[in-house]
């Protein structure tokens, strides 16, 4: 027995170097880029290509710590040392945030992607993955990681995207001046007929030309209401996510929690015959401490009420975009009050919103006003929507105001501090089918709309803005529709 262990004890050493000399010839064999650290966080592999790519040779690296520096200006852990530490979560949250993710392929392992501006003289980008090494039992004695350089690749994408960018410039500009020409082609042809026919011939087209442009009209009014609701059901359903997120979340945690409480409440009934018992109560004890029952207590009941005020906020997002529609309503004139309007036509546009300017509401006291409320809301979801298009590369803010203008009239006011309307256009900004806006980017119906619906109730629009500095546009509406059918000027 005695010889038989002395010739285990001789093979064994005799095996790892075997295999430490086959692991040595793989790494300077490897076409890619690959080094190895053991627990200690020191070098023992540093490969041919490693030399090559990173332009540190292994006699510089192997038995010391010092792998960073092919990487990093300053001393920090690269990936194999996150998996050796088991700190894999500094580096999603902290050294690779966003670009950290699990190997498909390899179990335990971790893959990224960053630039690396130290390596050569213009910087690399390389694709490394990293993955523990384990022995014949399973222990973990190191790690190892790969480097697979791919800036070819991405300066190809670049340039991808420029290129693309270029041909989408080329492609706006040809089609804009298509369409001049196209206009220009059309105002011949149309002085071509004129000339050609006769008064009663020319009076029968020109009636025809204005049904026609009346019913296009009234299909680009529809279309610009379909575009605006697709765009408010995008942000539905973005603000949807992320309440109903942690509601599951949360409930996942909550089932967690009660199968440790149902667990120490099954151990109290098993010990309650033979409580007196040393042994048990030393368990119940150790039991209590382990799921921390205390913290339990505590942390269930603010774990409901958080899924409650998810659940509460999906129901809110979806009555207020009911509200927002009033597809019950029928456009009936009815009393309303201008103040909750606003609120849920701020709250369906916050995702249009909120990532150009922060959103500030300044009510003043006003009564509930004989309106046709869906369409009052359509206004100021088109200002508001219009404000936060106004704002330039820096975050902007949106001030919405309302107030008593005298015994029989209320106004609403939307400020903004964007880039403001210039003098020549003022006067055009409520003419259908006008627009500032780029080709394809708007249709020129928004405040033609707004400015309708607000001569529909009643009311006044009155515009100031400089350039540079912001617009402000005040509706005054009557309290009260003394003929709601036959409306009045709509100007200030």
């Amino acid at each position: 027995m005695e010889t038989d262990a002395g010739q285990a004890k001789s093979v064994m050493p005799e095996r790892r170097q075997t295999d430490s000399i086959a692991l040595s010839a793989f790494f300077d064999g490897h076409p890619v880029a690959t080094f190895a650290i053991n627990t200690e966080h020191v070098v023992t592999h540093w490969n041919s290509a490693c030399e090559q790519l990173l332009g540190y040779g292994a006699a510089e690296m192997v038995g010391t710590r010092d792998h960073w520096k092919a990487f990093y200006p300053q001393p920090r852990a690269c990936l194999a040392d996150l998996l050796v530490a088991d700190d894999i979560s500094l580096g999603e949250s902290e050294l690779y945030q966003g670009k950290l993710k699990r190997s498909p392929v390899i179990p335990g392992a971790y893959e990224a992607e960053d630039f690396f501006a130290n390596i050569g003289s213009d910087g690399h980008w390389l694709h490394f993955t990293a993955a523990p090494l384990r022995d014949r039992q399973g222990r973990m004695v190191g790690a190892i990681e790969t480097l697979r350089d791919v800036t070819e690749r991405h300066n190809a994408e670049s340039a991808l995207r420029k290129a693309h960018d270029n041909l989408e410039h080329l492609v706006d500009k040809r089609t804009a001046q298509l369409a001049e020409m196209n206009e220009r082609l059309a105002e011949d042809i149309g002085q071509r007929e004129i000339a050609d026919r006769q008064l009663r011939e020319r009076n029968l087209a020109l009636t025809e030309l204005n049904n026609k442009l009346s019913l296009a009209q009234q299909q680009l009014l529809q279309s610009e209401k379909l575009a605006s609701i697709g765009q408010l059901a995008a942000g539905v359903a973005h603000e949807i996510n992320n309440p109903i997120g942690y509601v599951f979340s949360n409930f996942g945690m909550l089932e967690g929690y009660l199968a440790d409480l149902f667990s120490m409440l099954d151990a109290y009934e098993e010990a309650e015959p033979g409580i007196a018992v040393p042994e048990v109560a030393q368990r119940l004890r150790a039991l209590r401490e382990q799921i921390d029952l205390a913290f339990l207590r505590t942390d269930i009941p603010l774990l409901m009420d958080e899924s409650k005020e998810g659940i509460v906020r999906v129901r809110r997002i979806v009555q207020d975009l009911k509200d927002f529609s009033r597809t019950d309503a029928h456009q009936e004139w009815v009393w309303a009050d201008l103040r909750q309007g606003i609120d849920t036509t701020l709250n369906i546009v916050n995702n249009e919103v909120k990532y150009r300017a922060d959103v500030v509401r300044q009510y003043g006291e006003i009564p509930d006003i004989e309106c046709q409320p869906s369409e009052l809301n359509q206004v100021i979801m088109n200002l508001v929507v219009n404000a936060a298009h106004a704002m330039g590369e820096q975050r902007g803010r949106i001030t919405v105001r309302t107030g008593r203008a005298s015994e029989a009239e209320v106004w609403i006011e939307v400020e903004d501090t964007g880039s403001g309307i210039a003098p020549e256009h003022l006067s055009r900004i409520f003419d259908p089918f006008f627009t500032t806006k780029a080709v394809g980017k708007g249709t020129g119906l928004g405040l033609s709309l707004a400015y309708s619906t607000v001569q529909k109730h009643h009311g006044r629009i009155d515009v100031r803005s400089v350039v540079g500095s912001g617009t402000t546009i005040r509706i005054i509406l009557p309290i009260r529709q003394a003929n709601p059918s036959v409306p009045q000027d709509a100007t200030s």
